[in-house]
């Protein structure tokens, strides 16, 4: 899977909301980033949903980070914003679960899920912090 405009746009929010001290709003967020705000909203909320923001309502509303930005890894916020697992291939992590059903002899299944496994405990390790 290839990262779409979605993780881009977490990331740059994420990394502008995490260097300020108050709410950050989106349409401040959409016009700093010039991009949609409707779309940059869309992706603010499933950033929530998942708690690596906090969204205040009102006039002095926007959202926050929920955690500190060391305990936010580079992978929960793709995930969030995505709104699915990152997988690198269409291939499952057991050999039963074959999207194509050739899992018991797939001959390239153990280099994929080892390759899924190390770019999983990469972006688990990279935090927030390492892009600030």
């Amino acid at each position: 899977m290839l990262l779409t405009k979605a993780s881009e746009y977490a990331l740059l929010s994420v990394v502008l909301i995490a260097r300020q001290n108050d709410p950050a709003d989106v349409d401040t967020l959409s016009k700093r980033l010039g991009i949609s705000r409707s779309f940059l909203a869309k992706i603010l909320q499933a950033l929530a949903r998942e708690n690596v923001l906090k969204s205040y309502k009102g006039a002095k509303g926007g959202f926050t980070l929920n955690a500190k930005a060391e305990d936010i890894s580079v992978r929960v916020i793709i995930e969030a914003a995505e709104k699915k697992p990152l997988t690198v291939f269409e291939c499952a992590p057991d050999t039963s679960f074959c999207p194509n059903n050739k899992g018991d002899f797939c001959i390239i299944w153990p280099f994929l899920n080892k390759f899924q496994t190390k770019i999983d405990e990469f972006l688990d390790d990279l935090t927030l912090v390492d892009i600030l």
